[in-house]
């Protein structure tokens, strides 16, 4: 098995992109859809060539990338020089980056007794069960859902909180923008992790990136 890079590692093996929830993410613009097929297409041969295959979606002139190794878990090296390939053909092609544009949601659940509603959100969403605090679509195009433990009853706040995570450098760009749309910062305290903010009634919506974490979690 590879070794998994760190995210502070993949940031700086491969600026152009960004780190997303273990996940290096590169969306590019392109001036018509028949160049972003292209490109697409030139993607593909780069995967090919050598054996290691990112997620692509293609929105019109919009294409957007994902590389992680699987079975590591995480970013490596194949990641890293199947990224720095791609690289040069955004170069080639003069494709517009936007990274900016990048959000991956989570949806929080708080529980009691996770084993008891777990279940029921697995098969009401007909998603995969990955491990005992995460459920996953298995196309990867929803959001995952996660549970976090609870000590006691909580009625007070809601029980439903979104994760938004963004690239490192867009998260104080969107926090300014949620709180200039009437929404209040809860807390910093974890910061540059993640920022608590809440709309006018409290419901609560985490703006979060890869940066001040525990290397060693997975988060």
């Amino acid at each position: 098995m590879v070794d998994k890079l760190s995210r502070q590692a993949s940031s700086a093996a491969l600026p152009h992109w960004r780190h997303l929830l273990q996940r290096m993410q590169l969306t590019v613009r392109a001036p018509d859809f028949v160049t972003a097929l292209d490109f697409v297409g030139r993607v593909g041969l780069l995967a090919e060539e050598q054996g290691h295959h990112p997620d692509i979606d293609v929105r019109f002139d919009v294409v957007h990338l994902v590389l992680s190794t699987h079975d590591a878990g995480g970013i490596t090296e194949r990641d890293v020089e199947l990224g720095r390939a791609i690289d040069e053909v955004v170069e080639e092609l003069g494709l517009q980056r936007e990274p900016s544009s990048l959000t991956q949601i989570e949806i929080a659940i708080d529980a009691l007794d996770i084993d008891a509603v777990r279940p029921f959100w697995a098969d009401v969403l007909g998603w995969d069960e990955q491990a005992r605090d995460d459920l996953q679509d298995p196309l990867q195009l929803g959001p995952a859902v996660w549970f976090q433990q609870m000590d006691e009853p909580r009625p007070q706040r809601n029980r439903i909180h979104l994760d938004v995570t963004v690239a490192h450098d867009e998260a104080l760009v969107r926090m300014d923008r949620a709180l200039a749309a009437g929404g209040h910062l809860v807390s910093d305290a974890e910061a540059p992790a993640f920022w608590i903010l809440a709309d006018a009634e409290g419901n609560e919506a985490c703006i979060c990136t890869w940066q001040g974490r525990d290397p060693q979690t997975t988060a």
